[in-house]
């Protein structure tokens, strides 16, 4: 079956639902952990190296592995290789669920992240697929974006409610039948697509995978790491001249700009997220589930604009979105040591939502304009890869800062560098 016959074959927005649902899944899986991480490190006596990696393993191997993971889709098939990046990940839910030890823990997590790098990519893949026409394609990606917001709410909320009430182990087992629920959905709703063909570029795909991880955990201190995952990045480039058919081949350039962004807009999103609850506890004195509470509006606008921007259009929008992101962080960058949620949080959490639901749905959709048909799973792992990586580069440079008032202001500074690149490339 064709990718044509593939949209002829799934009429209607169910299919959507299905292939938003794993991306909520991936978004929540990346939060919702951090809130039972005293419980995990109590509960099967982690170190902090063991506690970091909890974390570490899902992240860095999730941003590394999405390239290839998106690569594999266009070579095997969109729908195949998101049943298995699903099924992997429900497995794995499972594994840390029933995890005996810090080891097999971690190392479900590794498995988990995985399984997301095969189910991201491919996802978004199928939804511009079967959205093709500008309108709708609007529309999904503001439902992508309005997914996105709200997986990331309600995996700080849900982690925090089922580590509570059940423990720790909840928040794997709440992920299982979730994904095992979007894998039956997806064989019975989503068309099978034809593959590209070829084959993956294993030596691109092992220098940049390598390259990725090393120079993402050596970020965090241990520098002659970076010298060698710049060195492998070097060779990955070198690879991709002179393969016959390689991992990220020259005609993706076409959205080299909107993929620079969105790596900018990445090291934006994770500083805020990273640096917001920090304030919230250290300076504020709030529990962690005040502070989870009080970021509700802060998700919810996130969802809202994300929602409206898929439905409009006009070159402005995502300036102006990103104008409104930078006002927010400049304004958020006071952090009084007295401050209150009324008057400090409340408004610039709804100018940054505003700007962040924008800016996502916006970049993402520019990152696949002009990309081919066959070129949809590579676009979508190149997407998320850039977000991710860009993300783990910045926050490192942004702790490096004294203050968290200095953190925020660098965000807005970094946004409004943003907006005149887009304004250009517009």
């Amino acid at each position: 079956m064709t990718r044509t016959a593939l949209q002829r074959t799934t009429t209607g927005w169910t299919p959507l639902a299905v292939l938003a649902t794993a991306q909520f899944l991936v978004v929540l899986s990346t939060s919702i952990v951090n809130v039972a991480l005293p419980q995990i490190r109590s509960g099967l006596d982690l170190s902090d190296a063991g506690q970091a990696w909890t974390v570490n393993a899902y992240v860095l191997v999730f941003g590394a592995l999405l390239l290839p993971g998106g690569r594999a889709g266009d070579v095997y098939g969109l729908r195949r290789v998101f049943l298995l990046g699903i099924g992997l990940f429900a497995l794995s839910s499972l594994g840390a669920a029933l995890a005996p030890t810090a080891i097999v823990l971690i190392a479900c997590r590794a498995v988990q992240a995985i399984g997301a790098a095969l189910l991201a990519p491919t996802a978004l893949a199928l939804v511009l697929t079967l959205h093709s026409d500008g309108k709708r394609r609007g529309t999904a990606l503001g439902v992508w974006g309005a997914v996105s917001g709200a997986g990331g709410a309600a995996g700080v909320l849900l982690g925090g409610l089922l580590t509570g009430l059940y423990g720790w182990r909840a928040v794997f087992v709440v992920m299982v039948p979730l994904a095992l629920a979007v894998l039956v959905a997806t064989r019975l709703l989503v068309g099978a697509d034809r593959p590209r063909g070829g084959s993956l570029d294993a030596p691109g795909a092992v220098t940049v995978t390598a390259g990725l991880v090393t120079l993402t955990y050596g970020l965090s201190g241990r520098w002659p790491l970076v010298v060698i995952g710049l060195a492998l990045l070097g060779l990955f480039v070198v690879l991709q001249r002179r393969g016959a058919d390689p991992l990220l081949p020259a005609r993706m350039s076409v959205v080299a700009v909107p993929n620079t962004l969105m790596a900018l807009l990445g090291a934006v999103w994770l500083g805020l997220f990273y640096f917001l609850p920090l304030y919230q506890q250290r300076t504020l004195g709030y529990s962690p589930l005040e502070a989870a509470l009080t970021q509700l509006p802060l998700a919810l606008m996130i969802t809202l604009s994300s929602w409206v921007t898929g439905k409009v259009s006009g070159r402005h929008v995502l300036p102006v979105g990103l104008l409104a992101l930078a006002a927010g962080l400049a304004w958020l960058s006071r952090t009084p040591a007295d401050g209150t949620f009324l008057v400090d949080l409340l408004g610039p959490t709804l100018l940054i939502g505003t700007g962040l639901g924008v800016a996502f749905v916006r970049l993402t959709a520019m990152s696949s304009t002009g990309v081919p048909a066959a070129d949809n799973g590579l676009a979508g792992g190149l997407v998320n890869a850039t977000r991710q990586i860009g993300g783990a580069i910045g926050l490192s440079f942004l702790t490096l800062l004294p203050s968290f008032g200095a953190a925020f202001l660098a965000c807005a500074v970094l946004t409004l560098l943003i907006s005149a690149l887009s304004t250009r490339k517009a």
